[in-house]
C-alpha cells in the first residue's frame, strides 16, 4: 500500500513535530509513508473566504501531487474535511471534466490520522505510552464534516499509562474558525476562554485534539492564563513509547523536517 504525508500548511510552517510524529507512528505500524514535495494547501482558506476561481489551481496542484497514492493521511480533520467536502465544489466550478474525475478518485482516498490507523490498518492500540492525565476536544471539522466519532477516544483508551478523563461541553467550538478569529475576534477570545475554562476544570495536565489550528488557539489562552497545561497532537501521543525518558512526544532531531524524516 502506498500512503502519503499531507502535512497541511499550519503544521509545515508551525508544528512540524507533529508531522514527524505521524511518520514513527506509521513506521512503528508498518507503513511506509511518502512525502510528496509538491503538495501545497488543501485550498480551505480561499474557499472559506469566497475565492472558489482562485482555490482551482491550488485543487489542481492537491490532485497532483497525490495522484497514485492508496491513501493520503492527514493530522488535521480540517483539511480533511475541506478535501472531501470541497474540493468538488471547486472543481465542478472550474468546467474541467478531468480536474472533477480527479478530485473524484484522490478526495475518498484522503484520511484523518485516527479514521486511517482504526478503519485502514484496524489498530486501536498502537504501542503508545503516555504517563499523564489528558483531556481530548473534538475539533468542529473532525467532529462534524469528518465523522470521526469515538475513534480518537478509543486510539487514547488504549495508551499504556494515560489517564482520560471528560471534558465538560467539549463539542462545543473553541472560537478558532480560522479567519473568524480574526473577523470576530472578541468572540473568538471569548469562546475560547470557556474552552480553557472547561480545560482547567478537569484538572488534565494536556490537552490533546487532532487539529493544531485549535490547540493554536486554546493553548494561547491558556498560557495567558498561566493554567500550567500543555496542549499536545494527539499524533505526538500516539507516537510516544516507553523509550522516551520524559513519557512525551519523542524528541527529532534538530532542524529536520517532515520530508526529511520520511526520508530517513
Amino acid at each position: 500500500m502506498r500512503v502519503a504525508l499531507m502535512i497541511t500548511c499550519v503544521n509545515d510552517a508551525m508544528f512540524p513535530e507533529t508531522g514527524k510524529a505521524v511518520v514513527r507512528l506509521l513506521r512503528r505500524l508498518g507503513v511506509e509513508v511518502e512525502f510528496p514535495a509538491a503538495q501545497t494547501c488543501c485550498a480551505q482558506p480561499m474557499v472559506n473566504t469566497g475565492y472558489l476561481d482562485e482555490a482551482v489551481p491550488v485543487v489542481r496542484t492537491f490532485v497532483d501531487a497525490f495522484a497514485g497514492y492508496d491513501a493520503v493521511v492527514a493530522p488535521s480533520g480540517s483539511c480533511v474535511g475541506s478535501v472531501r467536502h470541497q474540493h468538488a465544489l471547486v472543481a465542478g466550478r472550474s468546467g474541467d471534466p478531468g480536474l472533477v474525475r480527479a478530485v473524484a478518485e484522490t478526495s475518498p482516498r484522503v484520511h484523518d490520522l485516527t479514521e486511517f490507523l482504526v478503519d485502514v490498518l484496524g489498530v486501536v492500540d498502537v504501542g503508545a505510552y503516555f504517563p499523564h492525565t489528558v483531556a481530548y476536544h473534538p475539533t468542529c471539522h473532525s467532529l462534524r464534516m469528518v465523522g470521526v466519532g469515538d475513534r480518537p477516544r478509543r486510539l487514547l483508551e488504549a495508551v499504556r499509562g494515560l489517564r482520560l478523563v471528560d471534558l465538560p461541553h467539549a463539542e462545543e467550538c473553541c472560537g478558532f474558525g480560522g479567519t473568524f478569529a480574526l473577523k470576530n475576534a472578541d468572540t473568538s477570545v471569548a469562546m475560547g476562554s470557556d474552552k480553557a475554562r472547561h480545560v482547567r476544570g478537569t484538572g488534565a495536565e494536556v490537552l490533546v485534539a487532532g487539529d493544531n489550528s485549535c490547540l493554536m488557539h486554546i493553548g494561547g489562552v491558556l498560557s495567558r492564563q498561566r493554567a500550567g497545561v500543555r496542549v499536545m497532537h494527539l499524533a505526538e501521543i500516539l507516537a510516544a513509547t516507553e523509550d522516551d525518558a520524559s513519557g512525551g512526544a519523542p524528541a527529532a532531531s534538530p532542524g529536520t523536517t517532515p520530508a526529511e524524516e520520511v526520508g530517513r
